[in-house]
């Protein structure tokens, strides 16, 4: 579908004509394991077997690529399955790889208990600061791994620099652009390589189903990724490719809600007295504020605070709230809270990525803006 259309025209209807023969507007759910051949070797469409190809799988495939203004999409059981896949497509014994100092608690698990037993290395770098990232590559780092906004701190650096410092370097540069979703940025188009999801969160949007995805404009990356996909097999369902279509038809709707909301909260408790520091890209004060306003449609639906009175006051937020639920994830319709350093972020304890103990992350949900005002007043009060 034409890049020239329309976001949400591209979420509506990419991926997907309505069926010749049932006139369907929306992609079946192909619950197959298996599809007949017409002689040995003689695939219908193109399918054989479910781990390798799906139609219902490759809709959401190409949806996915016209959003990010991609050309190849692959989706993914999870969002950790597709960075998995991200770096093993890349990554060699022996090859290095930087990441943000503020890194997603999963992201930095896989790599630094699990890849580093296979002879990858890693350093560590703030996202924010492209010379502290070239700075921190070596001959033989190969990827550059950046989330903007990261994730819990919301640090944003700026993506087309990114890509000109891992470009020089001879390294791919990976965008997880889960926190903004492809509504708000799209990593492609300012000169990064791959383009990460957890479609779990925003483009999934209703805390019903798990997945991930990668992008790609790149067609040997692309190849990589679609042998480890049917390779290692960590591949979405049926259903679960028919949600996140379903979730992402609505995904620019719920966007702006959530924008709305989160804008209007932050400035809230910008203000509270029981609030150390609020740390939402919206903000004039946030240092990343001006590259996020170049880069970015909106600020996005997630804010983090530092409480006054530390860990026990942080908790204390947390178990308090009634319509924020205290629960890991994000991105879906409801609002949540949580916090990182014993929830999402445990792993990073004792680590160069160690969140502040008195850190709580909310997932701005779209309910009505008076209703989570008031419960996050009841909350601290």
């Amino acid at each position: 579908m034409s890049d020239q259309l329309g976001f949400s025209t591209r979420a509506v209807h990419a991926g997907f004509d309505p069926d010749l023969q049932t006139g369907a507007v929306n992609v079946p759910i192909y619950a197959s394991s298996t599809f007949a051949q017409d002689g040995v070797g003689g695939m219908r469409g193109g399918y054989e077997y479910a781990r390798t190809g799906n139609p219902t799988r490759a809709a959401l495939e190409a949806n996915l690529a016209a959003l990010e203004s991609g050309t190849y999409g692959r989706a993914f059981a999870s969002g950790m399955a597709a960075t998995d896949c991200a770096i093993r497509a890349n990554l060699r014994p022996g090859d290095h790889m930087v990441i943000p100092n503020d890194a997603y608690g999963g992201t930095f698990r896989l790599i630094d208990k699990v890849f580093t037993q296979w002879g990858i290395e890693y350093s560590v770098a703030p996202v924010s600061d492209a010379d502290a990232v070239a700075a921190a590559m070596r001959p033989n780092t190969k990827l550059v791994w950046v989330e903007t906004p990261t994730n819990p701190l919301l640090n944003v650096g700026d993506i087309a620099a990114l890509a000109e410092v891992a470009h020089a370097g001879g390294a791919k540069l990976v965008v997880d652009n889960t926190f903004a979703s492809p509504y708000l940025q799209q990593p492609l188009l300012l000169g990064a390589d791959i383009a990460l999801h957890s479609t779990t969160k925003y483009l999934g949007g209703h805390s019903d189903v798990v997945g991930g995805a990668l992008i790609t404009n790149d067609q040997e990356m692309d190849a990589k990724f679609a042998f480890l996909q049917n390779g290692a097999g960590a591949v979405p369902g049926p259903m679960d490719a028919f949600l996140t279509l379903r979730g992402i038809k609505t995904l620019a709707l719920r966007m702006d809600r959530h924008c709305d909301n989160a804008e209007t909260i932050s400035e809230f408790l910008a203000n509270h007295p029981k609030i150390a520091q609020v740390i939402y890209p919206g903000l004039p004060e946030h240092p990343g504020h001006t590259v996020a306003q170049k880069q970015m449609r909106r600020f996005g639906g997630m804010i983090s605070v530092r409480v006054h009175g530390g860990k026990d006051a942080a908790l204390a937020f947390c178990a308090k709230t009634k319509i924020f639920t205290l629960a890991e994830s994000l991105g879906g319709v409801e609002s949540l809270i949580e916090h990182p350093g014993a929830m999402t972020h445990a792993s990073t304890a004792g680590s160069a990525l160690e969140v502040p103990a008195d850190l709580v992350r909310l997932s701005v949900g779209i309910e009505d803006i008076s209703d989570l005002l008031s419960d996050i007043e009841q909350a601290l009060a």
